[in-house]
């Protein structure tokens, strides 16, 4: 679920963990925690939450029922007295999602985590909800356990946007190691590297931010996370004096979709 109104998904799924908490570009959370080159606006770097078979994808359907392999999944982890209860938490727990409706998610959310607590799509949603509503802790150990019970590497960026957000440095450059070990999409290698590029460069490390966030060729049709990485890495190039390659990047964005709401804020790259 993309939305080019922000360049990196966040804090709320569609905001971020940003201080100011502004749909920016795709990275500059210069607060609590995010993944761009926190420049004043912690949200244009948030990731945007992107999962394979994600019960993020599965909100969007408006048929207020779950699917199959989501029912499936309460039904085969927990015990069959607490499965419809569960099933309903859930149910309720996406439908407030999905109208953003952040804390109304989380409470059903956690409620559906007493009854089946090994569901994967559960933790997914809470871990979610809990950083729309830029509760960093919660959302962190929830996603993790996401991870550990899917095996998959899609919310690490959200992870590291949480670690940021705490200040755990250390937390932030090993969840960078364990993604380059594990592996995973090509969209969630964009968000990650957004998030941790932006890390880099606010905390004064511009070579090594570049060495993260360098684009390959710039395509002519880019993906959502592409075009995110794109403007990061516009602004560590211009960190690094490099403004021919700033403006090539945001030049490129600009053909590939010049509607983007946070394109302005790099108008003074083009200068």
């Amino acid at each position: 679920m993309t939305d080019r109104s922000r360049p990196s998904g966040g804090r709320n799924p569609k905001r971020r963990p940003q201080g100011d908490g502004g749909r920016r570009g795709p990275s500059d959370r210069s607060g609590r925690g995010s993944s761009g080159p926190r420049q004043g606006g912690r949200d244009r770097d948030r990731p945007e939450q992107s999962s394979g078979r994600s019960a993020k994808k599965e909100i969007t359907t408006g048929t207020g029922q779950l699917p199959k392999w989501i029912r499936d999944e309460i039904l085969h982890s927990a015990p069959k007295e607490r499965r419809e209860a569960a099933i309903a938490e859930l149910e309720a727990g996406l439908a407030a999602y999905a109208d953003e409706r952040f804390g109304k998610a989380a409470g059903a959310l956690r409620r559906a985590k007493e009854l089946a607590p090994r569901a994967a799509t559960v933790r997914e949603m809470l871990g979610l909800s809990a950083y729309a509503l830029e509760q960093w802790q919660e959302a962190l150990r929830e996603l993790r356990t996401y991870r550990r019970l899917t095996g998959t590497t899609d919310h690490m960026a959200v992870e590291m946007d949480c670690l940021r957000a705490l200040g755990k440095v250390d937390g932030i450059d090993k969840t960078w190691e364990l993604f380059n070990e594990l592996g995973g999409s090509r969209e969630a290698e964009d968000e990650i590297r957004v998030v941790y590029a932006s890390t880099l460069l606010e905390q004064g490390e511009r070579e090594r931010a570049w060495t993260v966030i360098k684009p390959g060729r710039l395509v002519a049709d880019p993906s959502e996370g592409m075009l995110r990485r794109w403007a990061v890495a516009a602004r560590v190039a211009d960190a690094n004096k490099d403004r021919d390659t700033a403006r090539t990047l945001i030049l490129a964005i600009r053909d590939a979709d010049p509607n983007i709401p946070w394109l302005s804020q790099y108008d003074d790259l083009l200068a």
